[in-house]
């Protein structure tokens, strides 16, 4: 039987009256003070769970996409910082894709999932092709018709007024640290960034906890976590390798309901330095209404068949050649224009479980090639980690992107660009 939304999650001790704040900065004393607690309370929580759930290994379940059985009593909730949605109907035509509509025929603007109703596909179990798959493929497969699913926190504000550069990051509920990181660094939001335009806006991306025994304490740290910053887009299925492509067709989604007027997306991961400066500066001769999508580009990129490799595809899932050309996942900037396209054209095709390469099958579906850039670095500014070039300030100054660094690297880094950085010549990235 398919079960009701959570309309909201139990607050955490002492979180009454806290609301949601904006990006990493200001806060005063009082805000500063509770940001403080709510650091100690993840370090005493995340050890908590560990010593709980202590080297218990991922059931099968936990690479579905359906979502997991309830964990708290809905009714006995009390109702987050985030936004919930109304049980509305959103579906457009099929031509929106080709050119947004004006705001004023746009169809109902809020998110229409309320309900999971997500059961096996069971015409593919007797297929011998699908009896030789390995277990995690056979599951995506089974469950691959499940799209879209439930919100359980949304902030809308965050399109509202005018915004230049939305700042949006794929995470997960176990990596806070990364978040705060991102939060006091390049994630940190403006409200005017000159020329005339307008503000930058930063959101998380989240998923459910994949560990049953985990999701309760997590959900309820990440409401806490939520009404103090009010930057966390949540839905409800669960966070895994095979579900990223998930979270790129629910942000899309997202967007074309909530933000018809926003310029510019940058969409990255958690472990990544970004140069907001570099970016802008980017950005700056570009129109909203172009085709850009622009990132470091792979062309020709073969599917792996290596079965020991995270990347592995089967013959059976994609039996071409090569890939089309797409941006790796680690950063890439668009239009927004395009995104609202984008939406709709990801919606034609079958979801694929390595997400920044299904981006790029839709970019094709629409006939744009993506824009490769020196500035995006998603295997590190050399592919050698061992390299010097990896650790020096006066590379990741001249950046847009690099990938990839932990929440310590990145705050150290970031203080060596953003303090009294000298260079003594200027530096090219081979």
């Amino acid at each position: 039987m398919p079960r009701r939304v959570p309309r909201g999650w139990p607050q955490f001790p002492g979180t009454d009256g806290l609301g949601g704040g904006g990006g990493g900065g200001g806060g005063g004393r009082d805000a500063w003070g509770k940001k403080t607690v709510y650091k100690s309370v993840c370090l005493s929580l995340a050890l908590l769970v560990a010593v709980t759930v202590f080297q218990r290994s991922l059931t099968p379940n936990q690479f579905l996409q359906a979502p997991p059985p309830p964990t708290l009593e809905p009714q006995k909730a009390q109702k987050p910082s985030g936004h919930l949605v109304n049980p509305n109907s959103f579906w457009k035509n099929p031509k929106d894709a080709v050119a947004p509509t004006p705001m004023a025929s746009r169809g109902p603007q809020t998110w229409d999932i309320n309900i999971t109703n997500c059961s096996v596909n069971v015409n593919l179990t007797h297929q011998p092709w699908f009896q030789g798959l390995e277990p995690h493929f056979r599951q995506f497969l089974s469950y691959r018709h499940c799209r879209y699913f439930p919100m359980l926190l949304n902030h809308p504000e965050k399109c509202h007024g005018d915004v230049y550069l939305l700042v949006v990051v794929k995470s997960v509920i176990t990596q806070h640290d990364r978040r705060e990181a991102i939060r006091q660094t390049w994630g940190r939001e403006q409200e005017t960034v000159g020329r005339g335009r307008g503000a930058v806006r930063t959101l998380f991306l989240l998923g459910t906890a994949s560990k049953q025994e985990e999701r309760a304490h997590y959900q309820q740290l990440l409401a806490y976590e939520d009404r103090l910053y009010g930057d966390i887009l949540q839905w409800d299925f669960l966070d895994s390798f095979f579900n990223l492509t998930l979270k790129e067709i629910h942000f899309l989604k997202w967007f074309d309901i909530y933000c018809p007027k926003v310029h510019f997306i940058f969409k990255g991961d958690d472990d990544v330095f970004v140069n907001p400066p570099n970016l802008l500066e980017f950005l700056a001769d570009r129109q909203p209404q172009e085709d850009l999508f622009v990132g470091d580009v792979l062309q020709h990129a073969r599917p792996i068949r290596k079965k020991d490799n995270k990347y592995y595809i089967p013959g059976v899932l994609y039996s071409k050649a090569s890939y089309p050309p797409y941006a790796g996942g680690g950063g890439f900037l668009m239009a927004g224009s395009l995104a609202r396209r984008l939406h709709h054209a990801c919606d034609t095709l079958e979801l694929y479980p390595i997400d920044d390469v299904f981006l790029g099958m839709c970019l094709e579906v629409l006939g744009v090639q993506p824009t490769a850039h020196e500035g995006f670095k998603t295997f590190g500014i050399s592919r050698n980690r061992n390299s010097r070039m990896n650790k020096e300030p006066c590379f990741f100054r001249s950046m847009l992107v690099v990938h990839k660094l932990l929440p310590a690297e990145l705050l150290a880094m970031w203080g060596l660009v953003h303090g009294n950085l000298t260079c003594s010549r200027k530096l090219q990235v081979l």
